[in-house]
C-alpha cells in the first residue's frame, strides 16, 4: 500500500494518491491531470477511483477531466448532487481498492455533502482518515461558505452538523489514525490551521480547540463561527463549477492560453478583446518597468488566491506577461481557480514591448528609512495606507496609518481620492505592489510604494500601536 500527499503551497491544498496491488485512487485532485496520470503510469497502476470530499470552494477540481481520460469513477459522499456522471456513495459503504478498503464516512458540517474517507489496510486495520475540509490540523472547516450559494443554510446550522460529525464519526476512531486534511495554513477554508499537514487523531484530540472533549454544542458553534472574515469572492463561483461541471479540458485551456503573441499582436488583442493584462513576474521587475494599465500579481507568491480575490469576472479574457518557460504554469494556476480564459502571452516580455516602440511605466518607491524621515516631519498631511489584513493591522500598526486591506480594494476604492498622494505598505512588499498596480490602472497616479513593508518600517523607530477603531477602513 502506498499513500502520498501531494501538497500545493500556493493554494495550501493537499491531494492524495493511494495505491494497492495495481489500483490507484486520487482524493481531491487539482485541475491539472498529468501529475496523477504520470504517477500511476510510472507505478504500472490503473486509476480506479477519484474521491471528492465535497464541492470545493477554493479551487476547481480536476476530477471530471481525470475521469474522462482514465475511465475512473468519481465518488462523492451522501447527499451530493453533481451535474455529471458520478457515484454517490452511502454512509459507511466500503469501496475495494486492490488489497485495501476505503470506507465512506458522511461528515456534514463544512458542507452538507462533506465526507471523510477511512483507509483500511491489507490486514483490516484502520490506517488513516482523509478529512477534506471537515477536520484540519489545529482547526475545522468553516461553516459559512454554503450560505454564499444557499442563503437558507446558515453557519450556525452547519456548525451544529459539524459538531455531531466530529463527535459521532471521527473522535471515536482510534487515536493512532493518521489525519490527512484537505488544507494547511494559508487556506481561507479555516481560520486557525497549523503549518503541519498531517498528524495523529489522538494528538488532535489533545490540541485542536474544536475537539475538546467537554465542549458543549453551544460553545462549539460560537467558537467556529466567531471571527470569520468574508471569504474571497471567487469561492461560490468555484463551488458552482465543481457542482455543475461542463468545464473545458485542461488541455484545451493550456493550448489557448499558451499562444505566443508579438508585441503588436499583444496590443491588438488587448484592444479587440478588452482583456485584462496580468503581469506575473517578480515585484522588482514590475516596479522597474511594466506596461501601463497592467495588473501585477506575481507568480511566486499566493498567485491563484489573489487572482481569485481581485479579478471579479472568471470569464475575463486575460493576456499575460511571464518569465520565459513559465507560461504554461501561469495558465494552469489560473485554471485552478476557474480562470479558463487566458488567451495568450507577450513573447519576449517587456524587452520585446520596448523594442516595438511601446511605452512602459515604473512604480515610485521609497525606502522605509526615508519614509520615516518624511513622516516624522509631517505625519498629519501624509496619507499612509496599510494594505495588510485587518487582523494583521489590529495586531500592530504605525500610528496614523489607515487600514486599507488589499482583499477589499474593489469595494473600498471609492474612499480614496485620485488627486491625493498615497504611501502604501503591506507586510513585506508583495501586496502593496499589487495594490499600487490596481490603483494605477484606475487612474490613481500619485502612489509611492514603501520598500520592505511593515517589516522594514517597524525597525525605523516610528511609533507603533495596536488596534484603534477610527483609522480602520473596511
Amino acid at each position: 500500500m502506498t499513500v502520498e500527499q501531494i501538497y500545493t503551497g500556493c493554494l495550501a491544498e493537499a491531494a492524495y494518491y493511494i495505491e494497492s496491488n495495481g489500483e490507484a485512487a486520487i482524493i481531491d485532485p487539482l485541475r491539472e491531470t498529468k501529475p496523477y496520470m504520470d504517477k500511476a503510469a510510472q507505478n504500472g497502476a490503473v486509476i480506479k477511483y477519484i474521491f471528492e470530499t465535497h464541492f470545493h470552494a477554493d479551487f476547481v477540481s480536476g476530477h471530471i477531466d481525470l475521469a474522462r481520460k482514465t475511465g475512473a469513477t468519481i465518488v462523492f459522499g451522501p447527499t451530493a448532487t453533481p451535474g455529471y456522471d458520478a457515484y454517490v456513495a452511502k454512509d459507511e459503504e466500503v469501496m475495494q481498492l486492490g488489497n485495501v478498503q476505503i470506507k465512506v464516512l458522511h461528515t456534514p458540517g463544512h458542507t452538507m455533502e462533506s465526507t471523510t474517507y477511512l483507509l483500511i489496510d491489507e490486514k483490516g486495520q484502520m490506517h488513516a482518515i482523509f478529512t477534506g475540509d471537515t477536520l484540519f490540523i489545529g482547526d475545522v472547516g468553516r461553516p459559512d461558505l454554503v450560505q454564499k450559494v444557499k442563503a437558507e443554510v446558515t453557519p450556525e446550522y452547519l456548525a451544529g452538523h459539524l459538531f455531531d460529525s466530529l463527535r459521532n464519526k471521527l473522535m471515536p476512531l482510534p487515536d493512532d489514525l493518521i489525519v490527512y486534511p484537505g488544507h494547511g495554513a494559508g487556506s481561507a477554508c479555516g481560520k486557525n490551521m497549523s503549518r503541519e499537514t498531517t498528524d495523529t487523531l489522538g494528538h488532535q484530540k489533545k490540541v485542536n480547540y474544536a475537539l475538546r472533549a467537554d465542549m458543549t454544542r453551544e460553545e462549539f458553534i460560537k467558537a467556529v463561527t466567531d471571527g470569520l472574515v468574508e471569504p474571497p469572492q471567487y469561492f461560490p463561483l468555484n463551488v458552482l463549477m465543481n457542482l455543475k461541471g461542463g468545464m473545458d479540458s485542461i488541455d484545451a485551456i493550456i493550448a489557448k492560453g499558451k499562444r505566443p503573441l508579438s508585441a503588436r499582436e499583444f496590443q491588438a488583442a488587448w484592444e479587440s478583446t478588452e482583456a485584462l493584462v496580468l503581469d506575473t513576474r517578480n515585484k522588482e521587475a514590475f516596479v522597474e518597468a511594466h506596461i501601463p494599465g497592467s495588473i501585477f500579481i506575481g507568480l511566486d507568491d499566493n498567485f491563484a488566491p489573489w487572482v481569485g480575490t481581485l479579478i471579479t469576472d472568471l470569464k475575463q479574457p486575460i493576456l499575460f506577461i511571464a518569465d520565459a518557460k513559465r507560461e504554461e504554469e501561469v495558465v494552469i494556476r489560473l485554471s485552478r481557480v476557474g480562470y479558463d480564459n487566458a488567451i495568450g502571452f507577450l513573447t519576449g516580455g517587456i524587452a520585446a514591448w520596448k523594442d516595438a516602440g511601446f511605452e512602459t511605466e515604473s512604480l515610485k518607491e521609497i525606502s522605509a528609512e526615508d519614509f520615516a524621515t518624511l513622516y516624522e516631519m509631517d505625519p498629519v498631511h501624509i496619507n499612509l495606507l496599510d494594505a495588510r489584513r485587518k487582523s494583521e493591522y489590529d495586531s500592530e500598526h504605525l500610528v496614523g496609518a489607515q487600514n486599507f486591506p488589499l482583499d477589499f480594494i474593489n469595494h473600498n476604492m471609492s474612499q480614496l481620492k485620485p488627486t491625493d498622494k498615497y504611501y502604501i505598505h503591506c507586510a513585506g512588499g508583495f501586496r502593496s505592489v499589487i495594490m499600487c498596480s490596481i490603483l494605477l490602472s484606475r487612474g490613481y497616479t500619485k502612489l509611492v510604494n514603501i520598500k520592505g513593508g511593515y517589516k522594514a518600517l517597524s525597525q525605523t523607530g516610528l511609533q507603533k500601536t495596536t488596534y484603534t477603531e477610527p483609522v480602520t477602513m473596511l
